[in-house]
């Protein structure tokens, strides 16, 4: 790492020592700060937990148009891409150029972390000034930088220990004013991965209480509306990213009942049992990514599309922050009354719905089946978490 502090006249460059002289005060954690495992425990395997480290995952389709899948870059198409010219390794790697002068082309991803646990991040890079460091850790991080890789790629490290409360973390990289375009490749933020979500299809409860689950939003109605509205019905929606940004305030509407909340469905609607780990991380996390921009809150339930998925997703919805991988058991969609166990609704079970133009009178046929057996539509979050 340079220690060599900037001697451009610039303010924004002085800016820069000042901010190296601050980092390089921050002393990163030695090895022997580890937190040892318990006694007689195997130490837990070293994955890498970035989403899309090597820029190779295609963006899944109905992706925001432009998006690096797994980050999100402050200037957009606009500033980042992905580029073949001469990466690290693989065929890819992500090449900024920032658009202005008041833009350091800054991309960040959210990485699901364990308290008290030691964590490696690092990239290879290369232009000027180029900055990789991780925020949200509970402790201060010193970042790495470097002023120049001299036209070859240049390996930045920094490592850290998460506080007691960090369940996740931001990473980052960027440059700096007016230095010019920087590549980024072959990121890793190597540690122990988060325990696989749980995966479940009700909710283990004795309470005389339903779950009203909606999927998917492509067709919003004011009937549907009205209904929640007039019953004061929590409702657990999992809209795509594509439709939820199409209209938020749809959905801020019809989820405004207490309890009621926004979860992830994925990006694109694929059968994510087909599809490779890596894949499957970028598709949940891109969705939580989305849900969280555009509504404020991260979702913490994953609704798996077709409700297929393996132990892959179980642990890429971990890595995303999620915490139950949801089915259901009994479908009201479209006309339908399937109840998938004997006789009636019962407490804890979780009905699926979509957003279509029958949700109207699925939801009041749904409640009626609830009143029929002595239920009361509640909030899903409350309850699993």
């Amino acid at each position: 790492m340079s220690t060599r502090p900037p001697t451009h006249g610039s303010t924004r460059l002085s800016a820069l020592a000042a901010s190296v002289a601050l980092f390089t005060a921050l002393a990163v954690p030695a090895a022997s700060a580890d937190t040892p495992a318990s006694p007689g425990s195997p130490p837990a395997p070293t994955v890498n937990l970035a989403t899309n480290p090597g820029f190779e995952v295609p963006a899944p389709n109905l992706a925001d148009w432009g998006s690096i899948p797994g980050w999100s870059c402050t200037g957009g198409p606009a500033e980042a891409a992905v580029t073949t010219t001469a990466p690290h390794s693989g065929a890819s790697a992500l090449t900024v150029t920032p658009a202005d002068a008041d833009s350091t082309g800054e991309c960040t991803q959210t990485v699901s972390v364990q308290p008290d646990t030691t964590y490696t991040a690092s990239a290879w890079v290369r232009g000027n000034f180029v900055y990789l460091g991780a925020t949200g850790t509970g402790r201060d991080v010193a970042p790495d930088w470097t002023e120049s890789t001299q036209g070859g790629w240049q390996r930045l490290t920094t490592r850290f220990i998460t506080g007691p409360n960090a369940h996740s973390i931001r990473l980052y990289v960027h440059g700096w004013y007016q230095q010019g375009p920087f590549s980024v490749d072959d990121v890793r933020v190597d540690g122990p991965a988060p325990a696989p979500a749980a995966a479940a299809g009700s909710v283990p409860t004795t309470d005389k209480v339903v779950f009203f689950t909606v999927d998917d939003g492509w067709q919003r109605t004011p009937e549907a509306e009205r209904f929640i509205a007039d019953h004061r019905l929590p409702i657990t929606a999992f809209p795509l990213p594509m439709p939820a940004a199409a209209d938020p305030a749809f959905f801020q509407r019809v989820t405004a009942v207490p309890g009621s909340s926004i979860q992830d469905h994925s990006v694109s609607h694929s059968d994510l049992s087909k599809l490779p780990a890596d894949q499957q991380q970028v598709e949940i996390c891109d969705a939580r990514d989305a849900l969280t921009r555009i509504f404020g809150t991260a979702p913490v339930v994953f609704r798996p599309p077709f409700f297929t998925w393996n132990a892959d997703t179980l642990q890429a919805a971990a890595n995303c922050g999620i915490r139950t991988v949801l089915t259901a058991d009994a479908d009201f969609s479209g006309g339908a009354s399937n109840i998938w166990h004997p006789g009636p609704l019962q407490p804890g079970d979780v009905v699926l719905m979509h957003w279509t133009d029958t949700l109207a009178t699925d939801l009041q046929r749904a409640l009626a089946a609830a009143d029929a057996a002595g239920l009361k539509p509640t909030g899903l979050a409350d309850y699993l978490h």
